[in-house]
């Protein structure tokens, strides 16, 4: 009797004990969009809605092990990267993902936090530039993370394509640029699909909320998880944003925590 198989996605990324962002964020997204959740934890993150307390790192060689128990055992479809605190622990994840064939690969640049906290060593973004950019497929940076990238201001929507355009000819990525740190009532991102050389605008209108903890991390694995349903990029990413304002929207009516609470991950199956 041959078996199904599920669709697998794996998350390399921190955890948040409050389970709106990182890891936690991460699976419920996985599993909303129809795929089999699987972990590497690289730090346990002491957070909640208001803001982050503290990082504490996984030792390197271990998250090594993760990375290489998860896959050698269950394989993964695609693979969502997100908080990485150190350039060791972007060479060492690197190193070890070079041992696999996984072509769909999402890096969400995480160096802020919803609260502005740094996450991300200062030493470790030329290391994220120069090692791990270059060989993923998908990079979804926000408005300050492209700032960083680019080492200048965004202050304009019509800045986005361009900018969108020229962060994915420097890597050889794809870049999703989220436009939603930009004053608009109208947010349009913007996907540069550096395979077709083609801009996809993804509009939406703008949802006065503060429950936004984790959007980034959500949306990223939304789309590794279209992604691993085997879908071109131009329609993964469109589905992933109907799936991010659909949370960003279901989740404005709850609260939960003092401070920038969750999205409604699970929107399409309970209210």
């Amino acid at each position: 009797m041959n078996k199904k198989t599920y669709k697998r996605v794996l998350s390399i990324a921190g955890s948040d004990p409050s389970g709106g962002a990182g890891i936690q964020a991460d699976l419920k997204a996985f599993s909303a969009c129809g795929c089999y959740g699987t972990t590497a934890i690289v730090a346990v993150v002491d957070e909640n809605t208001v803001g982050v307390t503290g990082v504490h790192p996984i030792p390197v060689e271990f998250v090594k092990g993760q990375i290489t128990s998860v896959l050698d055992d269950i394989g993964a479809d695609a693979i969502k990267i997100g908080m990485l605190h150190s350039s060791e622990l972007i060479r060492g994840i690197k190193e070890t993902l070079d041992k696999y064939q996984i072509k769909d690969i999402v890096l969400d640049p995480v160096m802020v936090a919803t609260s502005g906290d740094p996450l991300l060593q200062e030493e470790a973004i030329q290391t994220l530039k120069e090692v791990l950019i270059p060989h993923v497929r998908i990079l979804t940076p926000n408005i300050p993370e492209a700032e960083i990238l680019l080492e200048r201001k965004i202050e304009h929507q019509e800045e986005l394509p361009a900018l969108a355009t020229e962060l994915g000819k420097k890597y050889g990525v794809s870049v999703l640029l989220k436009a939603g740190h930009l004053t608009d009532d109208v947010l349009i991102d913007i996907f540069y699909n550096v395979e077709s050389d083609e801009i996809v605008e993804l509009k939406s209108d703008r949802v006065y909320t503060s429950n936004t903890h984790g959007t980034g991390c959500t949306f990223s694995s939304a789309v590794a998880a279209y992604l691993a349903h085997d879908l071109p990029m131009n329609e993964a990413v469109k589905k992933a944003k109907e799936y991010m304002v659909n949370a960003i929207e279901k989740g404005a009516h709850y609260e939960i925590g003092k401070g920038h609470g969750p999205v409604h991950h699970f929107w399409d199956f309970w209210e």
